[in-house]
């Protein structure tokens, strides 16, 4: 009797158990049901519809004229020598870019990472580069600095003797990273300065006791600590340098062996309006920024799993 009766009393407390749970899961998850379908409208819908249209010959002079063509645009963008150039362009500037803003914005984030007067002050100015608008900082550095008339740099050149360069014309690329370089300097000294105010006091004191000085305080115990967090910079400099437009557009309108990845887009799209061809190049920006993003967002997760650890 009892051996018959027990699965008969346990099997309706199961079955009011689930529906509760699966409820309770719902109800977690319903707040976050509008900022999903908000995300996949704005983002997702437009993606999916720039890969379906990357897959056509379609001019925008002759829309009658379109038709499937497969790969044969991505095919193009690999091959045609100025569409090569523009990838190169884009490495070139990303990398140069990305590696100068990390070694002076480790050397300003040591600086700041010792206590003298007026460092709030002094941080706050090395931050605001970064805080100015990207297209408003292209305009600054092509007419306050680089103009062969009225710049200031011609204008220091002038006041000891110098040549009077014309800048943009000279170095076109190399001004290009000068202005991206000066915005984005601040961005990786406020990344490093966090990673030097998390070391552990305890530990650098105990290397100077044993008689360590500072390169090699730096060498073995700073630069190990730090190599997340210049990896992190790297990566999050890198995602927004590959896209980068403002400036390409803003100092050199992309002459002179500066078009970059996306000013090519640009160009194909509203001057050539091959909105086909435009729309493979895009799908293969975007491919190399979700590449990047996600070793970005390994390198966060790591950082935060060290954190809780040493909590």
């Amino acid at each position: 009797m009892t051996a018959t009766t027990a699965p008969l009393a346990t099997a309706p407390v199961r079955a009011t158990r689930q529906p509760s749970a699966r409820l309770r899961a719902w109800a977690t998850r319903a707040p976050l049901m509008p900022a999903l379908v908000f995300m996949i409208v704005v983002t997702q819908l437009p993606f999916v519809a720039t890969l379906v249209i990357s897959l056509f010959d379609w001019n925008a002079l002759y829309p009658k004229a379109r038709r499937f063509t497969g790969l044969d645009n991505y095919r193009q963008v690999l091959t045609d020598a100025d569409l090569r150039h523009s990838v190169w362009t884009t490495v070139l500037l990303t990398v140069t870019v990305v590696l100068v803003s990390l070694v002076l914005g480790l050397a300003l984030a040591l600086l700041l990472n010792r206590k003298f007067r007026g460092r709030g002050v002094v941080r706050t100015l090395l931050i605001a580069p970064f805080l100015v608008v990207p297209v408003a900082a292209a305009l600054l550095w092509k007419h306050v600095l680089y103009n062969p008339e009225y710049g200031l740099l011609n204008g220091l050149l002038h006041y000891v003797g110098g040549p009077q360069p014309d800048w943009i014309s000279n170095t076109p690329l190399l001004a290009v990273e000068a202005s991206l370089v000066w915005q984005w300097t601040p961005f990786m000294m406020l990344i490093l300065l966090a990673g030097l105010q998390s070391r552990d006091p305890e530990q650098i004191e105990a290397a100077r006791v044993d008689g360590a000085n500072d390169w090699q305080i730096f060498r073995h115990l700073t630069l190990p600590h730090l190599r997340r967090y210049l990896e992190l910079g790297a990566l999050l400099g890198s995602i927004y340098i590959v896209q980068n437009f403002d400036a390409v557009f803003t100092i050199t309108s992309g002459g002179l062996g500066t078009a970059n990845l996306p000013y090519t887009v640009y160009q194909s799209f509203y001057q050539a309006h091959e909105n086909g061809l435009a729309s493979a190049a895009g799908v293969l920006v975007v491919i190399g920024s979700i590449i990047i993003a996600t070793f970005a967002l390994r390198v966060v997760s790591s950082l935060f799993r060290e954190e809780v650890s040493r909590a």
